[in-house]
């Protein structure tokens, strides 16, 4: 009866938005990508909506009903027993009355998690601007695909059905993603901290001074460079959402200086290398909202560049990786090695963690592994001390912001601060609660 359900609501959605974009003709923006799609979806929002009436969804609706969703209304949640029936009416009285707020710009999230995914999100909605952030060596979701190349594969359909008159903007840094120029008719515009992209992001640097930090970076383009300093926020994925948002921000006729201080109403969403007090005089890295190998090797770089008493990884499975799985995880271990000097594991995976972190000199009396990310949570509070830093990274069904709540100097801030705090979130069950 559920599958049903679902079958009659992706089949309704998509239709009512195809005819929504039919009706009110806005400007569509998409974006895919491993990892950044949604810190992108919100930069371009940030800087776009100083002049335009732009829509992006605040979560993270990329699939085949988010998707539908962002185009016909702003909602923050799906929640409710009536919550579609309600959508449903919302959307066929603004196709018969028309809805003078309807946004100019859509700016939307492509997700992919199986073969055929990408084709029917294009059948809904094609986009005239489309944006791939990052895949890297081991994509997640590349459980459901041959391999790597099979995701990509999928996620290149976005810039092969861009018009002549479109624009492709692409990570010059991720060599699959550049190769992805020549299968596009649209102009390409490249991003990246290699010489030679046309956004370029130089400077780069992240600052921590023990209880507060941020980013700063330059960005040029066309012989103009302008500075970039956002705070509460750390590594280099949102110097990426900042430079595709002020590429976006020029095709729209805005100027680099504008773009620059646009730049600045910016607020990463949460569960993204965001910067939070924690217990006892410490500070802790929430990246809780996803994980997958490019995005932790990001994390720990972060982690590792920083200027701190103590740092402590705290890590949970990385999910969906399919055979890469044993692979990917031993790569963390090591990386973690180096870049903490405590190691926390939460999950079934962590023994690759921890293997490959103690092969080196790495003492294994500075590893905890553990089944449940409360009993993680309890631990790590016993041996905080004040001047830690903390990162707490996992995948979305680990629910490893479970442990930031339990370690956050302000955990009534919880609803604010950390990722999948809705009710319908926090009583759903993680795979180690």
């Amino acid at each position: 009866m559920k599958k049903l359900f679902l079958i009659v609501l992706r089949w309704k959605l998509g239709l009512l938005a195809k005819m929504t974009l039919r009706r009110y003709k806005p400007g569509i923006i998409g974006i895919t990508g491993t990892v950044g799609k949604t810190s992108t979806k919100a930069a371009i929002a940030a800087v776009l909506s100083t002049e335009r009436r732009v829509r992006s969804s605040s979560k993270s609706f990329n699939n085949e009903l988010g998707l539908p969703l962002s185009i016909l209304g702003n909602w923050e949640s799906t929640e409710g027993l009536f919550f579609w029936f309600k959508a449903i009416i919302f959307s066929i009285k603004q196709l018969i009355i028309k809805n003078p707020s309807y946004p100019e710009l859509l700016v939307l999230e492509y997700g992919v998690d199986k073969p055929g995914d990408m084709k029917y999100l294009l059948n809904v909605a094609k986009p005239h601007i489309g944006i791939v952030t990052a895949l890297g060596d081991i994509p997640v979701h590349v459980e459901f695909f041959a391999g790597p190349e099979g995701v990509a594969k999928e996620k290149i359909k976005l810039v092969n059905q861009l018009p002549v008159t479109g624009f492709a903007i692409l990570n010059s840094d991720d060599k699959v993603v550049i190769d992805m120029k020549t299968q596009t008719r649209a102009h390409v515009i490249t991003y990246g901290f290699e010489p030679g992209s046309d956004m370029r992001i130089s400077n780069f640097s992240n600052r921590f001074d023990g209880e507060s930090g941020g980013i700063n970076f330059k960005l040029a383009y066309g012989g103009s460079i302008v500075p970039v300093k956002l705070n509460g926020i750390l590594g280099k994925a949102q110097s990426y959402s900042s430079s595709i948002a002020a590429t976006v921000g020029l095709i729209y006729g805005m100027n680099l200086v504008k773009i620059s201080e646009a730049i600045l109403n910016y607020k990463a969403p949460t569960g993204r290398l965001n910067l939070i007090s924690g217990i006892k005089g410490s500070t802790i890295i929430d990246d809780t909202y996803n994980s997958s190998p490019l995005a932790t090797h990001e994390a720990l770089d972060v982690l590792k560049a920083l200027k701190a008493k103590r740092k402590i990884a705290v890590l949970g499975d990385m999910l969906e990786l399919g055979k890469y799985t044993m692979e990917a995880h031993e790569a963390v271990g090591r990386i973690a090695a180096k870049a903490a000097d405590i190691i926390f594991t939460v999950g079934t995976r962590g023994k690759f963690i921890t293997e490959a972190a103690t092969k080196g000199n790495f003492s294994k009396k500075k590893v905890f592994t553990f089944m449940s990310v409360h009993e993680a949570g309890m631990e790590l509070q016993k041996i905080i001390q004040k001047g830690d830093l903390i990162l707490i990274k996992g995948s979305q069904g680990v629910r490893m912001e479970h442990i930031t709540k339990e370690i956050m100097a302000e955990p009534e801030r919880a609803n604010e601060l950390l990722v999948r705090q809705s009710k319908t979130w926090l009583k759903t069950p993680g795979l180690y609660d």
